[in-house]
C-alpha cells in the first residue's frame, strides 16, 4: 500500500494559496491518473480528520512488469500545516504503512516556483507541517515531493509567513500545472521502484 499525503490548511479561505501546494498537487495527481489508478471520491474522515481517496496500482504498473495489483491512499490532512503529523501519524497507524510507502507532497518556499524536488530521509529544512510528520512518526526516512513556491530572487518574497498565504497569479498557476506533470511522473517512479 503507498500512501501519499498532500499538506495544506483546509478552510476556504486558503483554497489557492502557495502553502496548499501540496493539496493542488494531490488533487491534480487523482484527476490525472484515473485511468491508472481509479480513485473513488474524496470523502471526509474523522477518525484521521483528512480527507481520503482510494485507488489500486493498475494497467500502467502492470504493463511495464510492476509490482502488481496494491492499494493507493491519497490524503489531504484537515488539520491546519503545523499540525499535519497528527492526521498522517493516525493515517500511518490504521493503514499500518511502513514509512517506505509514504510520499509527503508539500510547498516548498526555498524551490523558486516552476520547480520541484524528490527527495528521501532528509530534514525538515524549517517546513512546520513536515518538522510535525517528523516529530509524530520519530523518523524523516520517507519520500517528499518539495514544490517550489518561491521567488527566483528571495529578497522579493519579503516575510515568509505572508508570503506562503498569498495566493497564486495566473501566470504561476499555468507554471505550477506543468511542474505538477512533471512530479507526477516521479510519484510513479517511487511507486514503481520504492
Amino acid at each position: 500500500m503507498i500512501l501519499i499525503v498532500g499538506l495544506g490548511n483546509p478552510n476556504k479561505q486558503y483554497e489557492k494559496t502557495r502553502h496548499n501546494a501540496g493539496w493542488l498537487f494531490v488533487d491534480f495527481f487523482r484527476e490525472e491518473s484515473m485511468a491508472d489508478f481509479s480513485f473513488g471520491a474524496w470523502t471526509e474522515n474523522k477518525k484521521f480528520n483528512a480527507l481520503v481517496c482510494e485507488g489500486g496500482l493498475g494497467r500502467r504498473n502492470n504493463s511495464e512488469g510492476g509490482r502488481g495489483q496494491q492499494k493507493i491512499i491519497l490524503a489531504k490532512p484537515l488539520t491546519f500545516m503545523n499540525e499535519s503529523g497528527r492526521a498522517i501519524g493516525l493515517l500511518n497507524d490504521f493503514y499500518k504503512n511502513a514509512t517506505i510507502n509514504l510520499i509527503v507532497c508539500h510547498d516548498d518556499v526555498d524551490l523558486p516556483i516552476g520547480t520541484f524536488k524528490a527527495q528521501k530521509n532528509i530534514s525538515a529544512a524549517g517546513h512546520h507541517g513536515v518538522e510535525s510528520i517528523i516529530n509524530t512518526i520519530k523518523t524523516q526516512d520517507f519520500w517528499r515531493i518539495r514544490i517550489g513556491i518561491g521567488k527566483e530572487e528571495k529578497a522579493k518574497q519579503g516575510d515568509t509567513s505572508k508570503f506562503v498565504l498569498n495566493k497564486f497569479s495566473l501566470f504561476d498557476r499555468a507554471r505550477l500545472r506543468k511542474v505538477f506533470t512533471l512530479a507526477r511522473e516521479s510519484v510513479f517512479k517511487i511507486i514503481e521502484n520504492p
